[in-house]
């Protein structure tokens, strides 16, 4: 298979590289199951097949999701009809790597913790399990792991994702306005694509740094335009996935702007709720 061995064809030396449905199928595909499948995996399996005091389904299927991304982001680099800043590029997917591996173990942990009563929509302290622990001293090991979590490995993580998404983004430009448009599948793959980052953007909470990344997007393509410089097939697949994703977004965030127990969760300036917790709250309380 061509794409396993980083061959470059006519069209990508004539500067503008043809869309490539191998990688951005995979790509979609891969984070449906592997990020998106990971709590319904557990949701499945039966309990008794992974024992609390080893990996679960999810933390399995994590593992796999941190070693083919980084692979196929990196098909997707060495495939840009440009050069792209090579020490960028692999700061970014080590890092990326790091990020998503302390994820992986802390919301193993955290993940297994609800088995005891730990309840989600409370922070650590104030979690019935946590408060009574002795020594005290346990409870700060408790918010560190939700620090690692949470913060360091969410940060570790989708920074350099987004950050390898836009340098690639930035190399998605032809001179040949002709060379600007989908194909169909490119079409097709926008659905679950788009949908599949409105997840990441919602249960990652990382809307600030979405926005960031696709006003940096917009800007580019305006830049570029100036230049007589268009979006190639590539190029289009990502913003208009990217565009999907924000009007997704935007309806989401309007359906439950009025939710008084979703509000008391998010109290910030930015209020987008995450669908697991809508998901526990609503759907799962009813059942």
């Amino acid at each position: 298979e061509p794409w396993l061995h980083g061959s470059v064809n006519a069209d990508e030396a004539a500067g503008t590289a043809p869309f490539h449905l191998d990688l951005w199928f995979y790509f979609t595909l891969q984070n449906w199951v592997l990020d998106f499948g990971r709590p319904i995996a557990m949701l499945v399996f039966p309990l008794e097949w992974f024992p609390l005091n080893k990996p679960s389904v999810g933390d399995y299927f994590h593992m796999a999701y941190n070693v083919i991304t980084p692979f196929l982001l990196l098909k997707l680099i060495e495939r840009s009809p440009r050069t792209l800043p090579r020490s960028i590029t692999y700061v970014s997917i080590i890092t990326f790597i790091m990020g998503a591996s302390i994820h992986l173990v802390g919301d193993s942990v955290n993940h297994r913790l609800l088995f005891s009563g730990y309840q989600h929509h409370l922070s650590v302290r104030e979690n019935p399990i946590i408060k009574n622990l002795k020594p005290e001293t346990l409870i700060d090991s408790f918010e560190l792991l939700y620090y690692y979590d949470e913060y360091l490995g969410h940060s570790m993580w989708y920074i350099p994702f987004f950050l390898i998404l836009f340098m690639y983004f930035s190399g998605c430009f032809t001179a040949s306005k002709a060379e600007s448009l989908m194909p169909q599948s490119a079409l097709l793959l926008v659905v679950p694509s788009g949908l599949y980052y409105w997840y990441l953007v919602t249960e990652g909470q990382i809307f600030i740094l979405f926005i960031f990344t696709f006003f940096a997007m917009l800007a580019l393509v305006l830049h570029q335009k100036r230049k007589r410089l268009f979006l190639d097939s590539n190029g289009l697949f990502l913003f208009s996935s990217f565009a999907l994703t924000l009007l997704l977004v935007a309806l989401w965030v309007a359906w439950l702007w009025n939710d008084p127990v979703l509000r008391k969760k998010y109290p910030g300036v930015i209020y987008v709720p995450e669908p697991w917790a809508f998901y526990t709250l609503h759907v799962s309380s009813h059942h």
